[in-house]
């Protein structure tokens, strides 16, 4: 059992010794992959700027596109009214119209009337 318990503790110091990472030992397949991760950290880098300020774009335009629809509800709004008013006066114009016709077919008959007596 005391062999056991040697063989056991230099297991483990052997393995402990090789957990331990020496950065100059590291292989080329560990170098190309940190190179990759460095060129993919930079290539998101330059491209963080053009895409902020294309977002920054694209909210001004939905902004602007936001007044405009509001100012043209507006003017279509304004232009309702004013249909509706030019309606109303149209109907009171046709009203007095036909009140004054009606007056004279009214005075014609009058006079038909006297005229035949």
């Amino acid at each position: 059992m005391k062999t056991m318990t040697m063989f056991g503790a230099l297991l483990v110091l052997a393995l402990a010794a090789g957990c331990t990472r020496d950065e100059e030992a590291v292989g080329p397949a560990q170098k190309a992959g940190k190179a990759i991760d460095e060129a993919g950290e930079k290539v998101a880098d330059g491209l963080r700027a053009p895409i902020e300020k294309a977002d920054e774009a694209a909210q001004k335009l939905a902004a602007r596109a936001e007044e405009e629809r509001r100012q043209l509800a507006e003017r279509t709004e304004a232009a309702r009214e004013k249909i509706k008013d030019a309606t109303q006066e149209a109907g009171r114009g046709l009203e007095k119209a036909t009140s004054k016709v009606g007056e004279k077919v009214e005075q014609a008959g009058e006079k038909m009337q006297e005229a035949a007596r």
